[in-house]
């Protein structure tokens, strides 16, 4: 059925705007979001469609090309249900911006639901001001952690920039064992001579894994 088919009172959008989306269904928001159908079908059939295959949790997840993968999602659908994802996951995380760290845990508590499920490595790097409060956060790299490609200068040039008292590093492992490799310490050794080159200690490297965390200290 084409979503022009429906009456206009149950359309997901109209409905939405008549009482509220905490009545709808995730079938119905998550058309909303779609805003339009798959070759003769709703995009409240598309919804369905989804769900039937994929629990609603297993969504936000999912890469882009994984959302590309499934029936009647193209690029734009699926960039538009990542940019949604993600601004939900951004909304709902702890605001880290000028907090006081006093303990590795602090860290790791922050990023473990951020970082614990994705697909790639994604290395980070936190600034911290002299009373170690977060001046800012830098992704350095999203891929394999390589000390050949982690130079000390893509970290310690924020840094300098920033002003930066100490810094502390942190990476997760897809395979969810956050267990340090050999790669892990060698590039946290070779980062650990340039911050006293530099006078801008690293307090730790921090590996997150499936909702767990190790300190390389």
């Amino acid at each position: 059925m084409k979503i022009k088919e429906i009456s206009l009172a149950n359309r997901p959008r109209e409905r939405m705007l008549s009482i509220g989306p905490a009545a709808l269904s995730d079938a119905e928001l998550l058309a909303i979001i779609l805003s339009s159908g798959y070759r003769g079908k709703s995009c409240i059939d598309l919804a369905h469609a989804i769900l039937r295959e994929h629990r609603l949790e297993d969504l936000p997840d999912m890469s882009v090309t994984e959302l590309m993968s499934l029936n009647g999602i193209g690029e734009a659908k699926a960039a538009q249900l990542a940019s949604l994802f993600e601004l939900n996951k951004r909304s709902t995380a702890p605001c880290l911006k000028e907090k006081r760290l006093t303990s590795s845990s602090d860290v790791a508590s922050y990023y473990l639901a951020r970082l614990s499920k994705l697909k790639k490595e994604h290395i980070i790097a936190i600034f911290l001001d002299a009373k170690n409060r977060v001046i800012k956060e830098e992704t350095i790299s999203i891929g394999i952690l390589d000390s050949s490609i982690i130079h000390p200068r893509e970290v310690f040039r924020t840094a300098i920039k920033e002003a930066a008292a100490s810094l502390i590093l942190l990476h997760n492992h897809p395979s969810g064992d956050p267990s340090p490799s050999d790669e892990d310490i060698k590039i946290t050794e070779k980062l650990r001579e340039a911050s006293s080159l530099v006078g801008i200690p690293l307090l730790d490297h921090i590996v997150i894994g499936n909702n767990s965390w190790r300190s390389i200290s």
